[in-house]
């Protein structure tokens, strides 16, 4: 397998805010813990921390990466041959492609604490699905790995 001219990988890492959400669930679960004793309170502050550390961490460990002539999105592999143009969104047009400009058949990989997005259309007359919608911090990098990935292929 030959490597693309510019490799791309990206974890959709969760925001900082979230790992402060998570000790406060487990402060939560401590309070409620707090009748039965010292013991039942820290348990419940170390566990209730610990698993939604662990949601949040799972949810944010999502990749997107462009190896050799694929491009990886989550558990979708899609080929850099059957796709077409990129479209780099902003902020405000990735909102319009996730709300009211959507496609039922569309893939998206969103997630709502990344603002900017990539639009990928698929050309592949085989497949249904019109376009990727993949949530990304860096859509022009991605979509010019895109680009290098489909100029080697």
């Amino acid at each position: 397998m030959q490597l693309s001219a510019a490799p791309y990988e990206e974890r959709l890492t969760a925001p900082r805010s979230w790992w402060l959400i998570s000790f406060l669930v487990g402060l939560s679960l401590a309070l409620i813990l707090l009748p039965f004793g010292t013991l039942p309170m820290l348990a419940g502050l170390a566990g209730g921390t610990a698993s939604a550390a662990v949601a949040a961490s799972s949810y944010g460990s999502i990749r997107i990466r462009v190896v050799g002539e694929s491009l990886i999105a989550g558990e979708a592999k899609v080929p850099v041959r059957a796709l077409g143009e990129a479209h780099v969104l902003d902020p405000e047009e990735a909102r319009a492609w996730r709300t009211y400009k959507a496609d039922t058949r569309a893939f998206l990989l969103l997630r709502a604490y990344i603002p900017t997005a990539l639009r990928v259309e698929v050309t592949d007359p085989e497949d249904p699905t019109p376009y990727l919608y993949l949530s990304t911090r860096e859509p022009e990098r991605l979509a010019e790995a895109i680009r290098a990935a489909k100029a080697s292929a």
